[in-house]
């Protein structure tokens, strides 16, 4: 395999850097749950292993005067005891340091990367193929005569997709590359804003006057974020799901919404209430790259202006109507050459990093104003046999900057995890409620984030 000294970051990478904070990381964590407690030396032994094969891992993060960029490194990543708050910082720019972590505790492992590296499904692949390299070392009586033969996606991990499909080669002269540049921000920012068929959906009256509601609350102590895990059988969720004629993303999603309006005092009958969701472009353009390869889709749903009879079903078909027409490979592509033509514009290229950051910045804000909660669902993950049966669970979550959750599969358990900035879990309490009241039988397990639960953490 051919490697390279470096690599430029691709197009999602770049806002992650110029939108972290403290309180939003762009940290993202994979658990699961084994059937037996972790060995941390049979651990370790998996990862270097297993950190052989994927060379997009071996990065680390370097500022240049007009670009970020990934840079190959020897540095070694090593298995620790799971101290830290979730998602806590990974990146730090004055530091030469690895882009992931792999900790453990009791019978789970946990895999958190720093989102400016890989996206949910490329990261799922590394941690998928540590767990079958753990699991083949801890219990070699259930293996003998396997091997862990490393994936055919390990030769283009380090492709950037988006430039691949997305990049116009047409050369243009400076006056032309200006001009471009200053069409494509325009159009960059109104797509942090509503598109068009967002836009549509609302009376032409009432686009002007339509807020969309955010959910407000006390902050935690510490930024660490708020985490619940839910845990439910996948079959009874989808069963709902169907039931709306919708999928059980959508149908999450619409009772996520109605979580909020239920939880919120302040909701003003007639607010619309917006929903940022990934969509993975390997389904539509073929790809092996282990790096971001990933768009968002904006969801809008406006609520009753009369009373509150706004239900699931209502919510769901809406956000339905709006998906189809958003995540077609036509919409996707005129969307993402807009963003990857203002990246790779020369006018765009020669401005210093620093301004860049602030113009993303200031992309990011204008986004999250029109943002009321955020999901990501990675879908049903499966191991082969006998791999399957040495582990329980799966989780996946993500640090926040409004309320989120995200969604995972594994057997038949579904598990969404909710993180938030803010130390209320009547959102989650009102998510329960819908759905136990739907005849869902749901866990609920949640980590200390008040004052003075973390009292004893803070001295």
């Amino acid at each position: 395999m051919n490697r390279k000294k470096w690599v430029r970051l691709d197009n999602a990478s770049n806002i992650f850097l110029a939108a972290m904070t403290n309180s939003d990381t762009k940290v993202f964590r994979m658990s699961a749950e084994l059937t037996d407690s972790v060995d941390p030396i049979l651990l370790q032994r998996a990862l270097d292993e297993v950190y052989e094969n994927y060379v997009l891992y071996h990065s680390v993060l370097r500022r240049g005067f007009f670009w970020y960029y990934l840079e190959e490194s020897d540095l070694k990543p090593k298995v620790t005891a799971d101290t830290l708050p979730p998602c806590a910082q990974i990146y730090h720019f004055d530091r030469k340091e690895l882009l992931f972590r792999v900790f453990y505790n009791q019978n789970r492992v946990h895999l958190e990367l720093f989102h400016a590296l890989s996206d949910g499904t490329g990261a799922l692949w590394f941690f998928e193929d540590l767990l079958k390299a753990y699991i083949m070392l801890r219990h070699p009586e259930a293996f003998e005569g396997l091997s862990a033969a490393a994936h055919d996606r390990l030769n283009h991990q380090l492709e950037d997709s988006f430039a691949h499909y997305f990049r116009k080669n047409k050369k243009q002269n400076f006056t032309d590359a200006a001009q471009s540049a200053i069409r494509s921000f325009a159009k960059v920012s109104q797509l942090a804003g509503k598109s068009p068929s967002q836009k549509s959906a609302l009376p032409e009256e009432n686009k002007q006057n339509r807020q969309v509601h955010q959910f407000r609350g006390k902050k935690t102590p510490d930024n660490r974020p708020h985490v619940v895990e839910l845990e439910m059988p996948v079959k009874g969720v989808l069963a709902l799901a169907r039931e709306q004629q919708t999928s059980l993303t959508l149908y999450l999603t619409a009772v996520f919404m109605l979580a909020v309006r239920r939880a919120s005092p302040d909701f003003k009958p007639g607010s619309a209430m917006a929903v940022s969701v990934p969509v993975n472009l390997r389904q539509f353009f073929p790809s092996n790259s282990a790096r971001n390869f990933f768009s968002t889709t904006r969801l809008i749903y406006t609520t009753n202006e009369q009373d509150n009879t706004d239900d699931i079903g209502a919510i769901a078909q809406t956000l339905k109507e709006q998906f189809q027409q958003q995540i077609t490979p036509e919409s996707l592509e005129d969307k993402l050459r807009t963003l990857i033509a203002f990246e790779y514009s020369p006018f765009t290229r020669v401005v210093f990093r620093p301004i860049k950051d602030l113009v993303l910045k200031l992309v990011n804000y204008v986004s999250n104003r029109n943002l009321t909660i955020a999901i990501s669902n990675l879908g049903k993950v499966t191991f082969p046999d006998p791999i399957d049966g040495y582990i329980e669970k799966m989780y996946f979550h993500t640090s926040a900057v409004r309320p989120q959750f995200c969604a995972i599969s594994h057997g038949d358990q579904l598990t969404v995890s909710f993180t938030s900035p803010f130390v209320e879990s009547t959102i989650e309490e009102q998510f329960v409620r819908i759905l136990t009241h739907a005849g869902i039988d749901v866990t609920v397990a949640a980590n200390k984030v008040t004052s003075k639960d973390l009292e004893g953490e803070l001295e």
